[in-house]
């Protein structure tokens, strides 16, 4: 049986790809800060709990870092989205550079935090199958 398929590490390992491809959208928000007419953009979170519990968002795959890192759009088949309600600036540019570096600061958090759990995770299934720590 391989362990990595439980459905805890297939939560971690696509809260992991989403996190990549939120942290690549958000890099071209701030590369296009100055661009006139460019319109920040956020990925669409998926449901992490449905996933946990088995069920597929429609239209989601799960996929992993590598896919990600091949992907034309870099979002990995997670939907993009224009950020509702952002301020413009008079060129028309809605990319405001202390709020993407806060959710850049964010999602560096998060990825840290998912991949400790995931080690922590690991650690624990072969302390009880009576491995080495």
């Amino acid at each position: 049986m391989d362990i990595t398929k439980l459905p805890l590490f297939e939560t971690m390992r696509e809260r992991l790809s989403f996190l990549t491809a939120r942290q690549t959208v958000l890099a071209e928000n701030v590369a296009n800060s100055n661009t006139p007419g460019y319109e920040a953009k956020d990925v669409e979170a998926p449901d992490f709990a449905a996933i946990a519990a088995g069920e597929m968002m429609p239209g989601l795959k799960v996929t992993d870092a590598r896919h990600i890192a091949m992907s034309p759009s870099g979002t990995g088949g997670f939907r993009v989205r224009s950020m509702a309600g952002a301020e413009s600036t008079p060129n028309g540019n809605s990319v405001n550079l202390e709020d993407q570096m806060m959710q850049v600061s964010a999602v560096q958090m998060d990825y840290s935090t998912v991949t400790q759990l995931y080690r922590k995770a690991l650690n624990m299934i072969r302390l009880a199958a009576g491995g080495q720590r």
